[in-house]
């Protein structure tokens, strides 16, 4: 995996190309890693992949019979124990929401299983005309279990989310956006500057400002419209104080 920080911005690739940026545990382990250090200046943080994936999904080796697997270790582990190991796992997938940054997928090709969860851990996505995206787990006889279904259920609905794992068919870039799934469909060779000119829009903003409506945004589908009224206005009162203090937002 390849982090590259130029502030305030944050890019990482996954960087196993010859396997379609398939993932192992130790692949979470090192996204939590980073997500536990991110410098608090950074506003916009990229997951890409290397080469002509997003990512394919888990590393074969993870399905191995032999009775060493993680997923055997899993099975066989007391259920505090497997509890804690899947929890550890989603630590890698939702330090991805904190609303004190904007997190973006750039998606060309495979987003399958992992790959997928990992896509929707991020408050957004551009999707390559290559793209596609699967929830695969459910025909592996497992369920998505990286934080990707509440995400799933509020970017395309119930009756759709069930269909997405349950037939574990493919969706194409066109579809990602129809549905909600994606916010952009580029050409492939286009990728690189949507993002690019997505990261500028974003950075135009004032910082505190748009940390705020980014948590005000998240809360949203969580909270009664009572609880997000009295949000917005507790949102509200600290910006109207720091532009009476300062004269101006904060850059």
């Amino acid at each position: 995996m390849l982090a590259d920080y130029s502030e305030p911005v944050l890019t990482i690739t996954l960087n196993r190309p010859d396997i379609r940026n398939a993932q192992l545990p130790e692949t979470w382990e090192a996204l939590a890693h980073i997500g536990s250090r991110l410098p608090a200046a950074t506003r916009v943080v990229v997951l890409r992949g290397a080469g002509e994936s997003f990512s394919a999904g888990l590393d074969r080796s993870m399905f191995a019979l032999d009775g060493n697997s993680v997923l055997t270790q899993i099975a066989s582990a007391p259920d505090a124990v497997a509890h804690n190991m899947i929890a550890g796992f989603q630590r890698g997938f939702t330090w991805l929401s904190d609303p004190s940054f904007i997190s973006i997928a750039a998606v060309a090709g495979h987003a399958v299983g992992a790959g997928f969860q990992l896509a929707l851990a991020c408050d957004l996505v551009i999707a390559a005309d290559d793209a596609q995206f699967c929830m695969a787990e459910v025909g592996l006889g497992l369920v998505p279990d990286l934080g990707g279904t509440g995400p799933l259920v509020r970017a395309v609905g119930y009756q759709r989310a069930l269909e997405i794992c349950v037939t574990g068919r493919r969706i194409d870039a066109y579809e990602a956006v129809r549905t909600g799934l994606a916010l952009l469909r580029v050409a492939n060779d286009d990728l690189d500057v949507a993002l690019s000119d997505l990261v500028d829009a974003i950075l135009e903003a004032p910082v505190e400002a748009a940390r705020a409506v980014t948590r005000l945004i998240g809360s949203a589908v969580v909270l009664s419209p009572g609880e997000q009224l009295l949000a917005e206005q507790s949102e509200q009162l600290n910006r109207l104080r720091e532009l009476a203090s300062t004269g101006r937002p904060a850059q």
